[in-house]
């Protein structure tokens, strides 16, 4: 394939991943996107092939036929409550993809086999130290949220210099390179260096702060990925790295806005540690829970004019999403006005009720930002709240002892009445009390989110 014919069609490539991320920032329009921007990577993919500079067809072939046979399965089997972690592997087989094509890059260029110039070197230093950090880093997120590891923050004394100290070490190892000690062994350290630093770097970071983590990861990967397509000398790679480097980041500064957390605060506050003083801070400990049965807050919900559901993890880890889809139809043929109001970091990974609701075919239109959401509670009959829990504390607007104060939340309480569909009372990701379960308008109905909806839609049907 002739150069100009092959700088054509990447260029083809960019410009529909470029379509995609524009289509994907809306989930009314998600689809259209994940179709654009297949269609793009198989153009790349085909013109790839193209090229006379492959050395072995066969062995690209059996890499894609494994790595594609994984996805797919991946993509079919995974449950929505295992989404992120999914998307956190995923992350970190990107990060890992870029750090060893900076080591063959290195062995293919380095004297005395080749002529290592300072652009590559630097490019291949990038990659390898950013690589390696998502990929360890994204590897302690998987784990964390597959609980193979505990969700706390994980900490140890002088944990923030050692982490420096390290990521120090690494850093004057590729400047060591790019300065002229083409050894191989001293990529090797840097690689595994950072790699480490990936582990050490999450491991205090508390499973309320996946979503930030995740996001930012994926942003390390995106420029892994741009330092790579600068080895490689490849455009596709520069441009779709840096738009999957920019919108993380972007991503990331968002929602800890949402959180009402500095990205440092993010990373290096160990968030959701358990701590006696601020448990005991966070609540004053007064007043009673009143719990309900699902006739009464049936016959609530199906004479509301206005109802409110709030949904969070609970309802992910129930699988409720299309028993809840199924109850607001009903509320509907009533005549009663349903919404649902999204809290942008509740669940374990950005928009991750967006895409349960998605799955059970929850009309767009009905999603309502928290913004909008707040906006509507004055007027809300009934908000039900279905696996929430710190998104929706009262404390993070009136504790100033708390360790969520600040934090912009879904004021619920603003409501008429809130029914909270809890398994218990066990605390969140923050680990603390949440009052809202105790105020005299509160009410609650414990038991697994999907059996409580199911009971809940049958009251609705029977009235």
């Amino acid at each position: 394939m002739g150069e100009n014919a092959t700088r054509l069609a990447y260029l083809v490539t960019i410009v529909t991943f470029i379509l995609a991320l524009r289509f994907l920032s809306n989930p009314a329009h998600a689809r259209r996107g994940n179709q654009i921007g297949a269609v793009g990577m198989l153009i790349a993919i085909v013109v790839t092939f193209a090229q006379k500079s492959i050395v072995s067809y066969w062995e690209i072939a059996a890499g894609m036929v494994i790595g594609g046979g994984f996805g797919a399965v991946a993509a079919r089997r995974v449950k929505m409550t295992a989404m992120p972690q999914m998307v956190a592997l995923f992350n970190g087989v990107g990060g890992g993809a870029a750090a060893l094509i900076s080591l063959a890059e290195f062995h293919r260029l380095a004297p005395p086999s080749g002529d290592l110039q300072r652009d590559i070197s630097s490019s291949i230093i990038l990659s390898a130290l950013i690589g390696s950090i998502s990929f360890a880093g994204s590897l302690v997120a998987f784990a964390k949220l597959q609980e193979l590891i505990r969700g706390r923050p994980i900490t140890y004394p002088g944990q923030k210099v050692a982490n420096l100290l390290l990521l120090a070490a690494c850093v004057a190892a590729g400047v060591a390179i790019v300065a002229g000690a083409e050894r191989q062994w001293l990529l090797w350290a840097l690689i595994c260096g950072a790699a480490a630093f990936g582990v050490l770097f999450v491991l205090p970071i508390g499973g309320a702060d996946m979503p930030v983590v995740i996001s930012l990861l994926n942003a390390f990967t995106g420029l892994a990925a741009a330092a790579t397509g600068f080895e490689l000398e490849n455009n596709v790679l520069i441009v779709s790295g840096m738009l999957v480097g920019a919108s993380g980041t972007l991503l990331t500064l968002m929602m800890g806005r949402a959180m009402n957390r500095s990205i440092a605060n993010v990373l290096f506050g160990a968030f959701g540690q358990v701590s006696a003083a601020g448990a005991t801070a966070a609540s004053d400990g007064t007043g009673s829970v009143r719990s309900t049965t699902a006739d009464d807050v049936a016959v609530m919900l199906g004479y509301a004019q206005k109802v409110v559901i709030v949904p969070g993890y609970g309802m992910a880890v129930a699988q409720a999403q299309h028993d809840v889809r199924a109850l607001a139809d009903l509320l509907e043929t009533r005549g009663v006005e349903v919404t649902y109001a999204i809290h942008p970091v509740a669940g374990r990974m950005p928009g991750h009720m967006n895409v349960l609701l998605a799955e059970a075919n929850v009309p767009y239109p009905s999603l309502k930002e928290m913004d909008e959401a707040n906006a509507e509670f004055p007027r809300t009959d009934v908000s039900l709240v279905i696996g929430a829990n710190d998104v929706v504390n009262p404390d993070a607007r009136n504790n100033a002892g708390s360790p969520i104060y600040g934090m912009p939340i879904l004021n619920v309480d603003a409501s008429k009445t809130t029914v909270v569909l809890k398994r218990s009372m066990n605390p969140g990701f923050a680990g603390i009390d949440n009052p809202l379960f105790a105020e005299p308008n509160t009410l609650m109905l414990f038991g697994d989110a999907k059996e409580s909806v199911g009971r809940l839609a049958a009251a609705v049907k029977a009235l």
